[in-house]
């Protein structure tokens, strides 16, 4: 089976920071694969690296098979069609009501028409739990919750094959997180879908997660079902899942 995201000996570097140094990781069809790492560990470029928002120095990334990362134009659009994301502050826009949020990519990148694009919108936001009313208020209307709601309801709106979660629980309290967290794991069923999450939160990443990778200086150091994380052996991800301030760990702190 051809995996839907593979990504073989990723380098990058900002100026003389190494980001990414020598990536190597694999989803399959239908996996939610979860990356976990403490800040600075290269997350976030991973994620970026795949959507094509930054291009590797060095190695491979190939989804469902074709080589991405110098893709460009009409084929890097259809590439990109294929993906849903849920930002980590859910990055609603103000000035738009919240089914327009929910509808941009719709009437924007597929240039739908406002009234069917408000109807899958709206049926969008009921499977988030949000009812038509909301959809007529605009973001800032709306508590941290109903916003990652919102944002949820946008990343599955044009029936994505792959969905991206960025810190999906982050500014949210633990109720709420794991509301979020639910609402997750239950649209990825319903809809089948591949995802690949980035978090730092052990709850949300055993929560939503079939395969969990830890992330450390730009490396994946373990990866292995979410079951396998709590006899890892590694003594790296031993510290990092328990919290612990002592271990191979330290924290760069600046002066």
């Amino acid at each position: 089976m051809t995996p839907k995201i593979e990504a073989k000996g990723v380098f990058k570097r900002f100026g003389a920071k190494v980001v990414l140094d020598g990536l190597d990781l694999t989803v399959m069809p239908g996996e939610s694969m979860v990356i976990i790492g403490g800040s600075g560990t290269g997350k976030s470029v991973t994620i970026k690296s795949v959507l094509g928002l930054v291009t590797p120095d060095k190695g491979s990334i190939k989804v469902d098979g074709l080589e991405v990362t110098r893709l460009g134009g009409s084929a890097r659009e259809k590439v990109n069609r294929k993906f849903g994301m849920l930002f980590q502050s859910a990055a609603l826009f103000d000035s738009l009501k919240v089914w327009e949020n929910v509808a941009f990519a719709l009437i924007q990148g597929r240039g739908l028409g406002r009234t069917e694009a408000k109807d899958i919108a709206l049926a969008k936001l009921a499977k988030v739990g949000l009812g038509p009313e909301v959809g007529e208020l605009s973001p800032s209307e709306l508590s941290g919750g109903m916003q990652k709601r919102v944002g949820l309801a946008r990343a599955i709106a044009a029936e994505p094959e792959i969905i991206f979660f960025d810190e999906p629980t982050t500014g949210l309290d633990p109720i709420m997180a794991d509301v979020i967290n639910n609402l997750i794991v239950t649209t990825v069923k319903d809809m089948g879908v591949t995802t690949l999450s980035i978090t730092h939160d052990m709850a949300s990443a055993r929560k939503i997660a079939d395969k969990i990778a830890m992330l450390y200086k730009g490396k994946i150091i373990w990866s292995g079902r979410k079951e396998d994380i709590d006899k890892s052996g590694n003594p790296f991800v031993d510290q990092f899942i328990h919290g612990r301030a002592e271990g191979p760990i330290k924290m760069e702190v600046g002066r």
